[in-house]
């Protein structure tokens, strides 16, 4: 199958892609990994799509003091391969190359993965976990909001139809903190069935535990997380984490307690390992 027709603009600057979103039924492409193909099944129609490879302000990536900018055209296979700058401490270099396959993280962007929302996909349930700040722009101005605050829903966030994810603002990870990630997918390249992100930092006594592949936002687990950096572990750890799950609000059955809770504890053990 094939889309049905639409126009097809390629700005060269970030008012001018504002304006045509402005101006009707537009559809921003980043990457387009995954909306070329909702396109070809006909589950998305539009009648233009607004082509942003071009526009210089969403390229690139600026380190600072505190953190780093990375602009929202940044693939997954540019922090792979260490082109910009990692101030998570290869965290994010490990998420990006574990993101689908190579074919995908060569076009595949940071901002074009975190508007579409996919509960199961990488980059959201990261920068949750990095307390990451997420850069939106439209005719009214500029704004930045917590990337926890960012998504509402499966494949809904704040963004009005008018505006633009334009960078994600992370802040540098202290030397003492150290990182844990845990996915299960039925195989390699497919989207996670359950994935955690864990930062435990003991020194500080500080921990921020994201958990992905819900049926909504990525959910964070403080009281698991304080657990982990009070030193605990093994069995009295897991029920903590599976009582902080069922008391969660989110309608998890029974098995999927359990397959959660397993990737948590075991995002846990890896930041933890000595």
């Amino acid at each position: 199958m094939k889309p049905a027709p639409f126009a097809f603009h390629r700005p060269s600057s970030l008012a001018d892609a504002l304006g045509l979103l402005a101006a009707g039924e537009a559809r921003p492409l980043a990457g387009g990994q995954s909306l070329v193909p909702m396109l070809n099944l006909r589950l998305t129609p539009v009648d233009a799509l607004v082509e942003l490879r071009a526009v210089p302000e969403l390229r690139g990536a600026e380190e600072m003091p505190d953190g780093a900018v990375y602009g929202a055209l940044v693939t997954h296979a540019a922090f792979e391969d260490g082109l910009v700058p990692d101030v998570t401490r290869g965290l994010m270099r490990h998420v990006a190359g574990r993101i689908a396959y190579r074919a995908v993280r060569n076009r595949g962007t940071i901002g074009g993965a975190l508007a579409l929302a996919d509960p199961a996909a990488d980059w959201l349930t990261t920068v949750v976990a990095l307390d990451a700040e997420i850069g939106i722009v439209g005719v009214a101005g500029e704004r930045w909001v917590k990337a926890e605050d960012f998504v509402l829903g499966p494949y809904f966030t704040i963004l009005e139809p008018t505006e633009l994810l334009t960078a994600v603002k992370v802040r540098r990870l202290p030397d003492t903190t150290r990182w844990g990630t845990y996915k299960v997918a039925v195989k390699a390249g497919e989207y996670a069935e359950s994935l955690v992100i864990a930062l435990i930092d003991t020194a500080r006594n500080e921990g921020r535990i994201a958990l992905g592949a819900l049926d909504g936002a990525p959910l964070l687990l403080p009281q698991s997380a304080a657990a982990a950096c009070a030193g605990t572990g093994g069995a009295a750890l897991a029920e903590i984490v599976r009582a902080e799950l069922a008391g969660s609000g989110r309608d998890l059955a029974p098995a999927a307690i359990t397959l959660h809770a397993t990737a948590v504890t075991r995002a846990i053990a890896e930041a933890v390992r000595p």
